[in-house]
């Protein structure tokens, strides 16, 4: 049982990079592109680290997985607002509808 919830978690992870990536390709701007990556990638990492502590039951490399989880999803999106950031004191504009993608 504990298993399959362990798989569930990683298929929920894996689906969430694999739409972070589609959406990187797909988005038009850097604003859009990075929102899309920022958020999928932190919650897909978070999902499937939580599935292999649930996989790994209780020892210490499921504490070391607890702690990579807390740190990603402290680091990521805070490095995603530093770059966007970065972009709007750099005057990027954000994309509008009729305006050709960058």
């Amino acid at each position: 049982m504990l298993n399959t919830l362990a798989l569930i978690f990683i298929a929920i992870g894996l689906f969430f990079m694999v739409v972070g990536a589609v959406g990187l390709i797909r988005l038009p701007d850097f604003y859009t592109r990075a929102h899309a990556s920022g958020k999928c990638d932190t919650l897909g990492e978070g999902m499937m680290l939580v599935g292999f502590i649930l996989f790994e039951g209780m020892t210490l490399i499921a504490v070391k997985l607890l702690l990579l989880v807390i740190f990603i999803f402290i680091t990521s999106p805070t490095a995603v607002h530093s770059l966007v950031n970065v972009a709007h004191s750099r005057n990027i504009a954000p994309w509008k509808k009729g305006e050709e993608r960058q």
